[in-house]
């Protein structure tokens, strides 16, 4: 079986493959299956880290990266099942469809983790989405740029980055990753100690030591402090550029005063990139889900800056890859269409939809009919939902309207983006429509009687 250690340098030697062979675009598992000639059965069980092969098969998934198996790459299993795992490609579909029949029912329930956070590095489930991978690799490779990365929650933006930071480290910067909700409040209301902790933790996840009480000058202002420190002392001790992804930065917009300050420093170490070679070793990521409901003044604001990045649903094909990769046994466009009648290319119900498809606990058809009748396997989400929308009554109430016409329906832009930015609404040309058939049915229900609470 494949060490932690392994599959990260298996990992890593992949990742050169695609950026020097294949433009940068990621490898489909099918490809991949391929590139190395076993099947993807087999690339699966290596990725899980709990199940084996032999050797052989190890040594060919490494030499197809040019890479020479060591010893510190692979722990040696038991050995009681190996003889039923190896499976070369290719094969026929009827063979797989006999090791399928083969595994147990427990297997088959406990092959995939339960889809609730973000898709792993180790994992065969990240669907690629070009050109974007490709165009943020090649953003960070230049001195001081800023990405932002913005779409509703559950769209994958967390997935993303942990690709991102594992390019970083492949091309040897510093990577730094700093989720705004890990922040505790009374930092929130203080500049000072939101300044501070973030340093701090720049500072520890670079392994420098902090020595902020020696370096921070309160003196010079807040702001400056934070900067110096930064140029003077983070910066000299790192020869690499450092990657700073800052996740769930909106959670800022709840603090207006905060907000103002802290994304007019952003601002203003992304203007200093452009004429201070120091400052060049500092590559930004911004994640968030909505931009402000606050008013930042435009020439302050990081917003209107650096490489956008919104993420979009799955297509049709990218739904029916990820199925192949759950190992379902599709007909051509059939089963994909009627799941993204229901749930559209939603990335995060897709996922859910087919772990609970794999499990072999429903059939899609009992799924969708029950998904219409009471919110089904989707409950969860449309609770979280539900709960934002009581939280702006004032949304509740044009969201009731949306849902009821059949007709075009005008909304105040600025509604219609916070709506959208809750993941609520799509775009149809100049229509604006519910997400999907799931919300309409499930809020034609729900929403009269939030609004009501809400009078």
């Amino acid at each position: 079986m494949l060490t932690p250690s392994g599959l990260q340098r298996l990992h890593e030697a992949i990742l050169s493959w695609e950026i020097a062979r294949n433009k940068g675009d990621r490898l489909t598992l099918q490809e991949l299956s391929t590139q190395i000639s076993i099947s993807t059965k087999t690339l699966s069980r290596l990725w899980s880290l709990s199940k084996g092969v032999d050797q052989k098969t190890l040594k060919l998934c490494f030499s197809a990266f040019n890479l020479k198996l060591q010893e510190e790459d692979y722990t040696v299993s038991s050995g009681e099942d190996e003889g039923e795992i190896i499976e070369f490609f290719p094969k026929s579909s009827y063979q797989q469809k006999n090791h399928l029949t083969r595994l147990s029912n427990y297997e088959i329930e406990h092959r995939w983790p339960y889809p609730d956070g973000p898709v792993g590095l180790d994992s065969p489930l990240y669907i690629d989405r070009p050109p974007i991978e490709e165009i943020v690799y090649r953003e960070i490779t230049r001195p001081g740029c800023v990405i932002r990365i913005r779409s509703p929650r559950q769209m994958g933006k967390t997935s993303l980055v942990l690709r991102i930071l594992a390019f970083a480290h492949q091309q040897g910067y510093r990577p730094v990753n700093v989720n705004c909700y890990q922040i505790d409040d009374t930092c929130l209301t203080d500049l000072n100690k939101l300044l501070r902790c973030l340093c701090w933790q720049i500072a520890q996840q670079l392994e420098i030591k902090p020595n902020l009480d020696d370096i921070w000058d309160e003196e010079v202002g807040y702001k400056l402090a934070c900067s110096f420190y930064l140029q003077k002392y983070i910066f000299k001790q790192s020869s690499s550029p450092i990657v700073l992804v800052l996740s769930d930065v909106d959670r800022f917009f709840e603090y207006p005063h905060i907000a103002q300050e802290f994304f007019a420093l952003l601002r203003s170490w992304c203007e200093e990139a452009r004429q201070n070679y120091s400052w060049q070793k500092l590559r930004l990521v911004v994640v968030y889900s909505t931009e402000q409901y606050i008013s930042l003044d435009i020439n302050r604001s990081p917003f209107n800056i650096g490489l956008p990045i919104h993420l979009t649903e799955f297509t049709q094909s990218q739904v029916e890859d990820l199925a192949r990769r759950y190992e379902l046994n599709w007909s051509s466009g059939q089963e994909s269409a009627q799941i993204m009648s229901l749930v559209g290319g939603h990335p995060a119900l897709i996922q859910l939809t087919l772990f609970h498809l794999v499990s072999r606990k429903i059939t899609l058809q009992d799924l969708i009919e029950e998904a219409i009748a009471n919110g089904g396997i989707y409950r969860h989400h449309l609770w979280r939902h539900s709960l934002k929308l009581q939280s702006y009554p004032h949304l509740s109430k044009i969201y009731a309207e949306l849902i009821k016409t059949k007709q075009c329906l005008v909304i105040d832009p600025v509604d219609a983006y916070q709506l959208e930015s809750l993941g609520l609404i799509c775009f149809d040309g100049d229509r604006i429509l519910p997400r999907c058939k799931l919300y309409r049915v499930y809020f034609q229900k729900l929403l009269p009687t939030i609004c009501l609470q809400s009078v």
